[in-house]
């Protein structure tokens, strides 16, 4: 307890008047000391113990991470979860068929037995947190090469993790913050059993599509709901048609009253990744070299995808999910570039560290600090080129099912090749399951297309730095045109179809495996993906140490105002308020920080892929049919604005007031301020989310499935 208070101490006499209340990605067990007083400024009504507490339910025991990647929370006393409709689609889509297609045509479960369990869904709780740095930072020292530190951090990771999680009751992450400079360990507790409850038509909850995507006004229901299960006692269990409804320790009220301008709004959840202590040539590299490398190659899988998904439905759904991360990620990074661009973000960076690297080079802290920033710069200086090379590359992988063949489906045949007869009769069931479930998600002749498009945008594009031997010997004798070599390969390799994997299986060769042509490219481009030269290794443990180093010595020396650790997927806090942006013509609110359905309708085109709505939305809004979700300006308010700070990950998180009720679900920001992963912007970030009545309003008004919002306690 003592060095936690000495942190805390230390932490408060560091935080700069400057810093706003609305910026920060704050840890609850900090909330009293660091963040309280002004909370309640802006009108916190709950003590820093309802928020956090390890004895007694808090506010933290109603959220958790939906599924490793996003947030949900928990808002009955039957354990029912609500989140983004994004967050969810994996899940519906895996639900779905070309006959039962609730991706497109919704879904609600009249009742507990009809709620639908997916293949791979958890969430996970909170428990507790507690400080770690003193203890991990015992085990290094400076002279240590990075993979030597790694390696003694590590060590003691395993320790914490086993000291702390009960026998495998819990799930402990240790994880750094401040670059390395500090370390916090987590305690979770994960449940497996969690089943749809119900999901809105796709035209509502993906309403605007890409072309919407980051924007405001928007429009959208981004929202699913699912149930927790567990066992007879609480505990979590795999899915068993006796388990029953989770009774969470706290679960969140629902306000009905609606948001107006400067209302207090703070979000809980898990952000996933921020850099705002990125250097000024890392912020260069990604705005010349690596976004527009990840942009231009997630349209060329985006393109081969969606000529496909325009086909059916029944290829839509095999490609919906992959296609839909692809495309939030492709606008994202554009937007980035645009930004980061716009407000000169890489040469404010510039002059920061330029700052510090006087005060590195003062005799006092030149042995420590004096090389940080040429060593930095000299690390990107020689990655450019391999970073614009490396993002086509990724695209391909994340695009293409057989980019990566050979580490996934192929280390498996490798493996099987080369065991013993018994070690092969329990593989070669497993492997027709993986590969069963594999051919579940890509249609062959999208992957021939897909694969050769990737392979021409990445031999033409990557110029700078060499390319994939075998990919370059390819391109160079077709003009890198790969359409041929591509339906050669696919006709001749043992992983296009179940069929032949299990084939294979039966009659197994070495030889075989190592000459086929689709699992020798993959080999080759993964190879390639991960190989390092001695200079460039020695270049990379240099920039790890003096990265640490700068943040280390922007804290200390006051330069860096930033108090709060970068997002890292651990549980957070933010705060701020309901806030409009500058107005605009596009949307008919009053004030510009929240729209109504008559704005949706007026999106309408009929049968549009992004903006078609259902003939009972036209009607409903027609006749003003909003019951008790209406708000007192008589409109049916959809989404609205807040300034809080967020970042992906923090997709699905409770939007709630100063009493802790929900009146949101945040879901998505605004273009404008896409920098904000790496530098906050106090007059433009914002927060789009869903307005709680519009969700009400769908399900219970348009859908039908008021038995479910009777679940809930609803307060005004």
């Amino acid at each position: 307890m003592k060095k936690i208070l000495l942190s805390l101490i230390a932490a408060i006499m560091l935080v700069p008047t400057s810093v706003k209340a609305d910026e920060g990605m704050w840890f609850l067990m900090f909330i009293e000391r660091l963040n309280h007083r002004d909370m309640q400024k802006m009108g916190l009504q709950l003590t820093a113990e309802e928020i956090y507490s390890i004895n007694n339910h808090s506010l933290k025991d109603a959220i958790v991470q939906f599924n490793g990647g996003c947030t949900a929370e928990i808002i009955s006393k039957d354990g029912l979860v609500l989140t983004n409709h994004h967050c969810g689609y994996d899940a519906i889509a895996e639900l779905s068929t070309a006959e039962k297609n609730y991706l497109k045509d919704g879904y609600w479960a009249a009742n507990r037995k009809a709620e639908i369990k997916p293949s791979s869904l958890y969430v996970r709780f909170f428990v507790r947190m507690d400080d770690c740095t003193k203890r991990i930072l015992a085990v290094v020292n400076p002279s240590m090469s990075e993979a030597d530190r790694e390696k003694a951090i590590n060590a003691e990771i395993a320790k914490i993790e086993k000291e702390n999680n009960e026998g495998g009751k819990y799930t402990v992450s240790v994880r750094p913050f401040f670059q390395g400079n500090e370390y916090y360990y987590f305690v979770y507790q994960d449940y497996k059993d969690v089943r749809l409850v119900g999901t809105p038509p796709e035209s509502l909850g993906k309403f605007g599509g890409d072309t919407d995507n980051w924007e405001w006004p928007r429009h959208t229901a981004d929202f699913s709901m699912f149930r927790v299960y567990a066992n007879a006692d609480g505990s979590p269990a795999e899915y068993s048609e006796n388990n029953v409804p989770l009774k969470p320790k706290h679960y969140l009220p629902v306000n009905l009253g609606g948001v107006k301008e400067n209302d207090f709004a703070m979000i809980l959840g898990y952000p996933g990744r921020t850099n705002r202590w990125m250097p000024a040539a890392g912020i260069e590299q990604n705005v010349k070299f690596a976004y527009p490398a990840w942009v231009e190659g997630a349209k060329t899988g985006m393109d081969g995808m969606k000529k496909y998904m325009n086909q059916s439905d029944a290829l839509n759904l095999v490609y919906a999910s992959k296609y839909a991360s692809t495309a939030n990620y492709w606008k994202n990074r554009q937007g980035m570039i645009d930004a980061l661009t716009k407000f000169g973000t890489a040469k404010s960076k510039a002059a920061q560290e330029a700052k510090f690297d006087k005060w590195a080079n003062k005799s006092a802290n030149k042995a420590k600090y004096g090389n940080v920033v040429s060593t930095i710069n000299k690390y990107y200086a020689m990655t450019n080129e391999k970073s614009r090379h490396d993002n086509y590359l990724q695209q391909l992988f994340r695009t293409s099912s057989f980019g990566t063949i050979g580490r996934s489906l192929g280390r498996q045949l490798d493996g099987y090749v080369k065991a013993d007869a018994a070690k092969r009769s329990t593989m070669a069931p497993q492997i027709t399951e993986m590969a069963t479930e594999m051919f579940k998600e890509l249609h062959i002749p999208a992957e021939k297309d897909i694969l050769a498009a990737q392979l021409k945008t990445y031999a033409t594009k990557s110029t700078g730095y060499d390319i994939v031997p075998m990919v370059k010997q390819i391109g160079d004798a077709n003009n890198n045109d790969f359409t041929k070599y591509v339906n050669a390969a696919f006709d001749l390799s043992i992983f296009t179809s179940v069929d032949r994997i299990k084939a294979f299986l039966d009659l197994p060769s070495e030889a075989m495996l190592t000459n086929d042509p689709l699992y020798a490219l993959s080999n080759d481009m993964v190879a390639h993906f991960g190989k390092r030269t001695d200079e460039l290794a020695k270049a990379q443990n240099d920039y790890a140490a003096s990265f640490r180093l700068l943040v280390e010595g922007l804290r200390e020396s006051k330069i860096g105002a930033i108090k709060y650790p970068d997002a890292n997927s651990t549980l957070r806090l933010t705060y701020g308020k309901v806030r409009s942006l500058p107005a605009d013509k596009r949307n008919d609110a009053v004030v510009n920080n929240y729209t109504t359905l008559a704005g949706q309708v007026k999106k309408y085109k009929k049968g549009d892929q992004e903006f078609d709505l259902p003939a009972r939305v036209l009607e409903m809004n027609k006749n003003k049919d909003f019951g008790r979700y209406a708000d007192k300006d008589g409109s049916l308010h959809v989404n609205f604005l807040t300034d809080n700070d967020i970042t992906g990950g923090n997709s699905g998180s409770p939007v709630l007031n100063g009493k802790g009720e929900l009146i949101g679900l945040a879901f998505d920001g605004n273009i404008e301020a896409m920098a904000g992963d790496v530098i906050f912007d106090n007059k433009l970030q914002r927060t789009i989310n869903v307005d709680i009545r519009y969700v009400l309003w769908v399900i219970e008004n348009f859908s039908g499935a008021k038995h479910i919002v009777d679940e809930m306690t609803l307060v005004k």
